[in-house]
């Protein structure tokens, strides 16, 4: 949306269900609906909470219009369903809860990973270019990486990964896989397999600084971060409480800040997955 008298948009971009494809998909003993849209290179998506809500089919049909096959499982939440406070709070209260998301446990694999490998392999090996990539925001940040012990996904995008919930020291710099699976991370990002894109706000305590102090520590060059200011004052106009960097944050007027990381993004999956 953008205000007539300048310009300016207001509201970050929203699109709703339509020309999407939805499907289940099973994998690792579970079952969920994916919707598949586009052509080109693919591209995992994962929702952030509450689930498909309209901005994140905004930033899906922009990774779309972008030319990326874009495939969004549905894990949780309704699709296409607004955000709203209640309906937020009850997704929350059941993921906190649900083994397969392990919301709170440190050095932990997560069975919601073996999911997303094999739908990343899936979608790898019936679309164009040399792999695919997965991105997960805010609940479903560390999946991302996770996915990416898979040899099929080249890109891994790690948007403000809030699990495990940061309520220790140990948590607030745990990186949402185990021991086990970084060090395939490591191997994978060392021999060029494999990048790496973190985002986040400055000022987000959902998202300590910690915990991507210690990926670049492990990754090293193979780990790029995006922090954008969110201090009082900032430039950008964000709330010290900003925390969606790739939907709720983004205005689509040019150098707006999360415009740019968006844009970024984009760069990134084409450099990593075009033949």
């Amino acid at each position: 949306m953008a205000d007539d008298r300048t310009g300016t948009h207001t509201h970050a971009p929203e699109a709703n269900l339509t020309g999407w494809v939805r499907s289940p998909f099973s994998a690792a003993g579970t079952t969920y609906d994916c919707f598949e849209k586009g052509t080109g290179p693919g591209v995992v998506l994962i929702p952030e909470i509450p689930g498909m809500t309209p901005e994140v089919l905004g930033f899906a049909e922009h990774l779309v219009d972008s030319g990326f096959t874009v495939v969004v499982p549905s894990p949780f939440g309704e699709p296409g369903r607004r955000a709203t406070t209640g309906y937020t709070a009850g997704v929350v209260m059941r993921l906190c809860v649900s083994a397969e998301f392990r919301a709170f446990a440190t050095n932990a694999h997560r069975p919601i990973s073996d999911y997303l490998r094999a739908l990343a392999r899936d979608l790898a090996a019936r679309t164009p270019g040399r792999g695919v990539g997965v991105i997960g925001m805010c609940f479903t940040g560390g999946f991302a990486l996770a996915a990416a012990v898979d040899d099929s996904v080249l890109a891994s995008v790690v948007s403000q990964p809030a699990v495990p919930f940061p309520v220790t020291k140990k948590m607030q710099a745990d990186p949402a896989v185990s021991a086990l699976e970084l060090d395939r991370i490591i191997q994978r990002t060392t021999s060029g397999e494999l990048c790496v894109l973190g985002l986040r706000f400055s000022e987000d305590a959902v998202v300590p600084r910690s915990r991507f102090r210690g990926l670049q520590e492990r990754l090293g060059d193979a780990f790029e971060v995006i922090e954008l200011d969110s201090s009082p004052g900032n430039p950008g106009g964000f709330s010290t409480r900003a925390h969606s960097v790739l939907t709720s944050e983004v205005r689509e007027t040019p150098g707006h800040p999360a415009l740019l990381a968006r844009e970024r993004v984009v760069a990134f999956l084409r450099e990593r997955l075009d033949a």
